[in-house]
């Protein structure tokens, strides 16, 4: 059964208690929290105040996606907010194999995030060091963007890679997913959809993490 991540970034920040209440109570395996400092992606999302109010308050395990530069700068903080899984770019980090141990050591699971024209071969090297690598289905920054169907073949390619090695990653994919395009993300091999409009701008974002996991 696919495992579900609702995206913070698209929850309403005008009714965050509400929007809480609702992932709390859904079937979300996930909370997945997008940080962007304007420099890797062109936009400037909440930071570390918003992430510590979050601890005790949101149910499900953190899953932090650090779209950042220099993402190990910051592997001790996100640590202390009682962090499950701490994901950095590949694009980000010039010495990538240190910061996934670096995370590791943190007490952190680690993913490890590749934008839509990173091929997969980059990961080659660090395929079995990683619990999870995170394929980008859109170009990374802002939230209700289309699904790159393209993204699919990559997909798998990085399913076959990770049996190949006889690695644990899980494949997790962010960017224009819903229902459809859900469904033939699972059929490609991916584990985890994170999901953001499509969840928090339905009618019913409880049944729609239902659906989602149940495709």
């Amino acid at each position: 059964m696919l495992q579900i991540a609702p995206s913070f970034l698209s929850a309403d920040f005008a009714h965050l208690e509400r929007d809480i209440e609702i992932l709390n109570r859904s079937e979300a395996d996930w909370l997945h929290y997008d940080v962007m400092d304007g420099s890797f992606v062109p936009n400037i999302s909440f930071g570390f105040p918003v992430m510590a109010s979050l601890q005790g308050v949101v149910s499900k395990p953190m899953d932090v996606h650090m779209m950042v530069v220099h993402p190990e700068r910051w592997i001790e903080r996100v640590a202390s907010y009682g962090t499950r899984m701490m994901t950095v770019h590949q694009e980000a980090c010039p010495n990538l194999h240190r910061t996934i141990q670096q995370i590791h050591e943190a007490g952190m699971l680690a993913g490890v995030a590749i934008n839509p024209g990173t091929p997969v071969m980059m990961l080659e090297e660090v395929i079995c060091d990683v619990d999870l690598v995170l394929i980008m289905t859109v170009n990374p920054g802002f939230g209700g963007q289309k699904f790159i169907p393209s993204m699919l073949d990559k997909v798998r390619r990085l399913k076959a890679m990770i049996l190949q090695r006889h690695a644990h990653a899980l494949i997790e994919c962010d960017g224009g997913v819903n229902l459809e395009t859900g469904a033939l993300l699972k059929e490609a091999g991916v584990d985890i959809l994170v999901a953001g409009n499509s969840i928090f701008r339905s009618d019913d974002p409880v049944k729609m993490v239902h659906d989602l996991k149940n495709l």
